[in-house]
């Protein structure tokens, strides 16, 4: 038997190989090639390989050679396989994009690749090629409310100051209130996530009631101080606005956001204000939810416990929304708050990211 030339592997490459050995994601030659290479470093001969993996030696070899002259970069990259390779001119690539982007299909309200594609006289797998490179997604749809608050720069910019350069020992919080939670129990029992089967939810449910959901997202730190109330009312955010000053030391200053609710702006809020001077309340732009930073966590919430929950009553629902919050606040993040031009008005084209 012909001695291979031998392959001595690094952690890192080791490390590499072993993930992408084990993913079930990845294309199967991928997943192939990583374990021919693995084989190899522990000094298994090809013909060893093959008979390991149900391949021939010859491709095995193949592999082998290829790792050790190209490394990653050549086990990522077929050869040239034979025929002619489809090409499609600029212009008709041109025409793609122009008919995707300014056209509609006559019985539809979007383009599909396959009745492009037979408008063009191309194929409906050029279409998606093209498609792909130009990140055109016409079955996407994506909805947006354009702010039309005259004050929206001045409001923007005063909250976008205070997420990037806060004032030094003050606290700012994000504040808003998730409304009507409700407490559905499922009238059928769950059935659970099995291989091959998505965890099943019965269709009908009990309504147990509703809860609304108060929470103060600390820009700082990232915790969440929250509190359930049964209604989102002026006197309830009165009482919330009561507990974030009661969690921070005697006298510190802090920052409040919230949106407009008229509940937020109530004669019983301002008669708040004005008995705590250190409190300072600022509001977002109309339609503009976008800019409080606690939507992303409320997001987050949702997505964890409320949609998929059940609840068997309102105190269990209170009960598992709190005990989320508890276990978040163990290890807390804040929102990486990024704004591509700040010389230019804020439109839907603007980018926040969280972590």
């Amino acid at each position: 038997m012909r001695v291979a030339r031998s392959i001595v592997l690094s952690a890192d490459q080791q490390e590499i190989l072993e993930s992408r050995g084990r993913a079930r994601s990845a294309p199967a030659r991928s997943v192939e090639r990583a374990r021919i290479i693995l084989l190899a470093g522990a000094g298994l001969q090809d013909q060893q390989i093959a008979a390991e993996l149900k391949i021939t030696p010859e491709k095995a070899a193949r592999w082998r050679n290829r790792f050790l002259d190209g490394g990653f970069a050549a086990l990522d990259k077929d050869a040239p396989r034979p025929g002619r390779t489809p090409t499609i001119t600029p212009a008709k690539v041109q025409e793609v994009i122009r008919k995707t982007t300014r056209e509609k299909p006559d019985k539809a309200t979007h383009w599909s690749t396959r009745n492009l594609a037979a408008q063009l006289g191309v194929s409906h797998m050029m279409v998606a090629r093209v498609w792909r490179k130009h990140a055109l997604r016409p079955h996407r749809l994506e909805g947006y409310m354009a702010s039309n608050d005259p004050d929206f720069e001045t409001k923007a910019a005063d909250i976008i100051g205070l997420y990037l350069h806060p004032p030094q020992h003050a606290a700012v919080f994000c504040v808003d209130e998730k409304a009507a939670i409700q407490a559905l129990d499922r009238k059928d029992p769950v059935l659970p996530l099995a291989p091959g089967r998505a965890e099943r939810h019965g269709f009908e449910y009990y309504r147990h009631g509703t809860l609304s959901l108060y929470a103060a997202f600390n820009t700082k730190t990232g915790e969440v101080l929250g509190k359930t109330a049964a209604r989102h009312t002026s006197a309830e955010f009165v009482a919330f606005l009561t507990d974030i000053v009661a969690n921070q030391p005697r006298g510190k200053e802090i920052h409040v956001i919230a949106d407009n609710l008229s509940a937020h702006k109530s004669q019983p809020v301002k008669a708040f204000l004005e008995a705590h001077k250190k409190v300072h309340l600022h509001f977002t732009p109309t339609y503009s939810s976008w800019l409080n930073q606690v939507e992303l966590w409320f997001a987050k919430i949702e997505r964890d416990v409320i949609a998929r929950g059940v609840f068997t009553s309102l105190p269990d629902l209170k009960r598992k929304l709190m005990r989320y919050i508890r276990h978040y606040n163990q290890t807390p993040k804040t929102v990486k708050w990024k704004y591509f031009d700040p010389t230019r008005r804020i439109t839907s084209q603007s980018a926040v990211t969280g972590h």
